[in-house]
Parts: structure tokens; sequence; C-alpha cells
């Protein structure tokens, strides 16, 4: 028996469309943050962060700089760089997991989120969709205003309701 014709083998090989969806998402940000960043400066209000210094928490050099207009900066390319390769890998893996790929999966996103405007999936799968679109409101006005998208507290804040809705729709997809 080959090691690809285990059942285990090709659950891990083949794409999900979680893994895919989160990809894509992932990606997604990366892209909206480098483009804050060579635009604004996501660091905070006058600083671009250094995206290999940010990440490596000044290991691999400075944190951030001033802003001064549009500049782009090895940092912006490489960071842009993982964030096309992640929504690239989102989109392959959900074009495969998916019958009709990203698009169509976007097109269904209005069932996704069905518990928004309806009780008729139970209260557990309304408050997992409210609790997702809150975080998600809550970081875009809060880095918004305040021009921080990278700041530590609105990632422990809004995490923690982003998470829980997800684990709430997980465990109502496992049940149904």
């Amino acid at each position: 028996m080959s090691l690809s014709d285990n059942d285990w083998y090709s659950a891990l090989t083949r794409p999900s469309r979680t893994a895919s969806t989160v990809m894509l998402l992932l990606g997604g940000w990366v892209l909206l943050l480098t483009i804050v960043n060579i635009t604004f400066g996501a660091y905070s209000p006058g600083f671009k962060a250094l995206w290999l210094g940010f990440l490596s928490n000044g290991s691999l050099g400075d944190v951030y700089t001033d802003h001064d207009g549009i500049s782009v900066v090895v940092d912006d390319i490489a960071f842009g760089i993982i964030g096309i390769i992640l929504a690239a890998m989102g989109h392959l893996g959900m074009n495969k997991a998916v019958e009709g790929g990203t698009f169509s999966a976007i097109k269904s996103l209005p069932n996704c989120m069905s518990g928004l405007f309806s009780g008729e999936y139970g209260i557990r799968k309304t408050v997992a969709d409210w609790m997702i679109v809150f975080a998600i409101i809550f970081y875009l006005a809060w880095s918004i205003q305040y021009n921080t998208w990278v700041d530590p507290g609105v990632f422990a804040v809004s995490v923690i309701p982003f998470m829980f809705g997800f684990g709430l729709n997980m465990l109502d997809k496992a049940e149904s």
C-alpha cells in the first residue's frame, strides 16, 4: 500500500475550505496593511512599520521609521509578496475545495453569516456571527480613527470575539 492510498494522507494533502478561507483572508489583511503602510503609515500617526523589524521584535532591524509621504521600502515589498502568496494559495485551495471556486465561495458568503439577521439557525449561530462582525468593525474603526493598524491592544481585544465566533461556527458545522 502506497502512502498516497491512505485516507489520512489524502486528508492532509487536499485543500480544505476552512484553511483556504483563512489563507485568503490573511493574505487580504496583509495586503491591506501593506497598502496602508505605504500610503499613511501603519505603525502610528507619522510612522510606518518596517515589517522585518516589527515581526522579529527588532532583531532584523528597526521596528518603525518616519513616514514622509508615499514611499516604498524593501520591507513593504517583502510583506506585500507574502500577502500575495497567501492570497494566491487561498485562491488555489478554494478553487479545489469548493465547486465554482473562490467566486462561488464569495457569493455564498451571505449563507455563511446567515445568523446575522435570522434566528432560524439558533441563538448560537446568531451570537457567533455578530461576534465576528463586532470584532472586524472594532478593529477597522479603531485603526482608522487612531491610525494605528498594528496596535497589539487592538488585536488582543478584537481577536477574542472573532475567535469565539469562529469557534462557535465551527462547532455548529461539526454538529450538523
